[in-house]
């Protein structure tokens, strides 16, 4: 079996991936800028690959302009439209970086978010922080790893935030601020395999391992299971890092669904090989001799 790793530059999972794998698989990795198409008489995508993968596992996002990631992907979706299965598949990966779309689907699908805005102009957003009691996280609406995440509690540092965004073209994420004593949960869904790990960061409301929070392992309840599992659904991920969070009150809701999740810190935490349990779940969903 021949598995394409696809990603912005090679790194520490893709080496993992090569170790895990046995003499019958194949890891090559692929950088997103290495894609091209032809269209004519001979339409495709190319990688420079000189076989054609049996499966590709994505393992970073595009990076570039819009007119570059917006390529990229549907290089991706015209690949898997050609056969070759994508893990995640394209479109559960535009949802699941998507921080608005993916949290409507979430709601949608009835379960509990925490309550959000989004905007596009200052007024609005203004508007937004009063009605999300004054208390907010202003997010990127692509990004990950806390990279961007602004806690505001002050109405002026609210305006100026909103008015940076607005300035650059960018669209204004307000999130009502839960506290949760520094600490949630993240649960690593492989097909129906569950990793769980508390995050807990005593020194930042953030709880991101890239962050410095203390990672252990847990076993989850069938409840939180089951939640993990149909917030995967709900964006259509077939692999994701389901982050949860439980309020003072015992409440818990899903804040994110991330179709390319990091494994190193759950990793560690629950003592587990995370690219074996991916090779193995990739070869049993396409039916191969494990």
């Amino acid at each position: 079996m021949h598995i394409a790793v696809i990603g912005n530059a090679p790194n520490g999972s893709l080496e993992t991936l090569r170790q895990a794998a046995d003499e019958s698989t194949q890891i090559s990795f692929v950088p997103w800028s290495d894609l091209r198409a032809r269209v004519g008489k001979e339409s495709g995508v190319e990688s420079g690959m000189k076989l054609r993968p049996d499966a590709c596992l994505v393992r970073g996002m595009p990076r570039g302009s819009l007119e570059q990631v917006i390529f990229q992907m549907n290089l991706l979706a015209r690949w898997e439209a050609a056969g070759v299965p994508i893990f995640n598949s394209p479109r559960a990966l535009e949802i699941a970086i998507d921080k608005y779309l993916s949290l409507a689907l979430l709601r949608q699908a009835g379960l509990a978010v925490p309550e959000t805005r989004v905007s596009q102009n200052v007024e609005d957003a203004l508007q937004a922080f009063h009605a999300l009691g004054g208390d907010v996280v202003i997010k990127p609406v692509f990004g990950g790893e806390g990279r961007g995440l602004v806690r505001v509690t002050e109405l002026e540092i609210a305006r100026r935030c909103c008015q940076a965004i607005v300035n650059v073209g960018g669209v204004v994420f307000l999130q009502q601020f839960i506290e949760c004593q520094n600490q949630d949960m993240r649960l690593l869904v492989i097909g129906e395999q569950v990793l769980a790990m508390h995050r807990s960061n005593p020194l930042d409301w953030r709880t991101n391992a890239t962050l410095g929070a203390d990672c252990q392992a847990f076993q989850p309840s069938e409840a939180l299971i089951t939640l993990a599992k149909n917030a995967m659904q709900a964006v259509g991920c077939d692999i994701a890092g389901v982050d949860l969070i439980s309020d003072r009150q015992g409440n818990t809701f899903v804040l994110e669904v991330n179709g390319v999740p990091g494994w190193k810190a759950i990793e560690g935490a629950c003592q587990v090989n995370v690219a074996d349990c991916l090779l193995k779940h990739i070869k049993k969903t396409l039916k191969c001799d494990l």
